[in-house]
């Protein structure tokens, strides 16, 4: 009775593909993560570190007696160093001020390199920023300083449409504004925009009275487009021509703005294609 062979170049590609399918999730999700911890770190928190090192950098300079109260203070050693480096004599006292505001800046600096605590200051200053924002806008006089600022920003030309398109995104995400704008009852595939093309769309309410008559038992559908799903189509479909699709409404934006790359885990295939040994 002979064994059976193994094609080892089969063999190898079925389990590699197999380990893709378990490492890649997640490894892409912490990729994600990562990545969006460097950008918020670098474009909004770095600024506002930027900031703060020179405010303090700046209270050294004019308050030379906080340097004496918080330590951070050369000593007659570091001192003499400062001055040979800077090409001065040794007793040399004349440029003194200077050189010790420029070793404040360096330890100053330095503080946000060797203590990572210390450099999430800016990004907890900027979470403190936009609590405040969103208390401040809830009141009257934020509520005209706000209205004002956008009535500002969307007369200048440019920033106009730049700021109107992301504002709609922003509001169709975060806030209640698209929740009531867009009253989504249900996910529903229909055939648009011909027979045999499906698309995913969102049951917003019953069909208009003057297009009953002809349409029948009929329902309006916003269709979303990708991967801006605030934008899309709203139409008139007849009833018995919806499927209800068993996903939320989340899920069914999140399907949109991927362009169909993300899928709910209940419409993904479950069983992966095995991989032929050669």
């Amino acid at each position: 009775m002979s064994a059976t062979r193994i094609n080892p170049v089969g063999h190898f590609r079925r389990f590699f593909l197999r380990g893709l399918a378990v490492v890649l999730p997640a490894t892409l999700t912490l990729w994600v993560l990562v990545q969006a911890y460097l950008w918020v770190d670098r474009s909004i928190a770095e600024p506002i570190n930027s900031g703060i090192r020179y405010g303090i950098i700046r209270l050294y300079g004019n308050w030379p007696t906080l340097g004496d109260m918080t330590g951070v203070i050369p000593t007659s050693e570091e001192m003499i160093e400062l001055r040979l480096a800077d090409g001065l004599p040794s007793d040399d006292v004349s440029n003194d001020r200077q050189l010790i505001f420029d070793y404040q800046a360096v330890v100053v600096n330095s503080w946000w390199t060797d203590y990572f605590l210390v450099r999430m200051i800016g990004l907890v200053v900027a979470i403190a920023a936009v609590y405040f924002a969103g208390r401040l806008v809830g009141g009257l006089v934020g509520r005209w300083a706000y209205r004002g600022f956008e009535r500002f920003l969307t007369s200048i030309p440019v920033i106009k449409k730049i700021y109107s398109w992301i504002k709609q995104i922003v509001d169709f995400l975060f806030s209640n504004q698209g929740k009531k704008q867009m009253k989504f009852n249900r996910v529903v595939a229909v055939e648009y925009p011909r027979r045999g093309i499906w698309s995913v769309g969102f049951q917003t309410g019953e069909a208009m009275k003057s297009i009953v008559p002809k349409s029948g038992d009929s329902v309006t559908v916003f269709i979303p487009s990708s991967p801006t799903p605030f934008t899309g189509y709203t139409v008139t479909i007849p009833r018995a021509d919806l499927i209800e699709l068993p996903i939320s409404v989340e899920e069914a934006i999140g399907f949109a703005i991927s362009a169909g790359v993300l899928r709910p885990p209940s419409q993904s295939l479950s069983a992966s294609p095995e991989t032929s040994e050669d």
